[in-house]
């Protein structure tokens, strides 16, 4: 870290715990840039695999199966 990282950092651990907190979900959010981009092409990607599995080009996988091809617990059962 730079040396105003480090004193910035030092001043923020004297604050209250909820102050941090404040502080931090901050510090997240300003990272948390939407890639408007991106959404779109998903957005597109998901409309297109919905109207393939209406048309019957695709079939819907029980989620049981997925699941268990990576060996994840279905914690939802």
């Amino acid at each position: 870290m730079s040396q105003t990282a480090e004193a910035l950092s030092a001043q923020a651990l004297q604050l209250p715990p909820n102050e941090r907190l404040a502080l931090v979900e901050h510090l997240l959010d300003s990272l948390d840039v939407p890639d408007t981009l991106l959404e779109a092409l998903w957005t597109a990607e998901a409309n297109d695999r919905l109207a393939a599995y209406r048309r019957g080009e695709i079939r819907a996988i029980p989620l049981s199966d997925v699941l268990g091809k990576y060996q994840v617990a279905n914690r939802s059962a």
